[in-house]
């Protein structure tokens, strides 16, 4: 049974995550041609293409997820640690982020811009706390499922996710100007300052 969730879990990041992560690297870089074209053909192309990676990794799941581990109980602490984190860290800010904000829909308003500056909450001690704890979690899941794909995935993601925080930010400047300039030189990125 314990092997099973393993296999699931590790699945489960191998198939989701690159997705999420090819998502926000095709809206934030490409912003301004998105805004042209449009809502719907934004997330319907999105959705095309989703679906697409989807099934070619599923497809390949076998070689994927060829290495494993199998269950080390001591990899289980350090897992719980930075799930609760994960956890902690979305909770604190699952009230600032809409549906909306998470599929990226104030990026498309046409006008350049939609939405509001979030600089309360967590994100006044950070200004990516959701990229903080996607990345923990998904190394809380790596040493839950123990599969070598996934530990050889975390250091693509997190470069994946440095990615998207500098074209977000770019277009967040276009966004919102002088107050986001501000805000980037008070708050760090994804790393909080420990002594204020």
């Amino acid at each position: 049974m314990t092997d099973e969730i393993r296999y699931y879990m590790a699945l489960f990041i191998l198939i989701s995550t690159p997705q999420a992560l090819i998502y926000w690297l095709i809206i934030h870089p490409f912003v301004d041609l998105w805004r042209r074209v449009g809502k719907g053909t934004t997330y319907t192309v999105l959705i095309v293409m989703y679906v697409a990676c989807g099934y070619l990794l599923w497809s390949v799941r076998g070689p994927l997820l060829a290495v494993e581990y199998g269950t080390n109980q001591w990899l289980w602490l350090p897992a719980i640690a930075f799930y609760v984190a994960a956890v902690w860290i979305q909770a604190r800010i699952r009230k600032l982020l809409t549906f909306k904000i998470m599929a990226g829909v104030p990026e498309l308003d046409r006008s350049g811009k939609g939405g509001k500056l979030l600089d309360t909450g967590l994100y006044a001690r950070i200004r990516h706390p959701r990229y903080l704890a996607v990345t923990l979690g998904t190394v809380a899941w790596a040493l839950f499922a123990n599969y070598l794909a996934v530990y050889v995935f975390i250091p693509l993601l997190v470069i994946g996710l440095v990615a998207i925080a500098w074209f977000e930010e770019r277009e967040l400047v276009e966004r919102f100007g002088e107050e986001y300039v501000q805000y980037r030189r008070s708050v760090p990125m994804i790393i909080p300052r420990l002594i204020s």
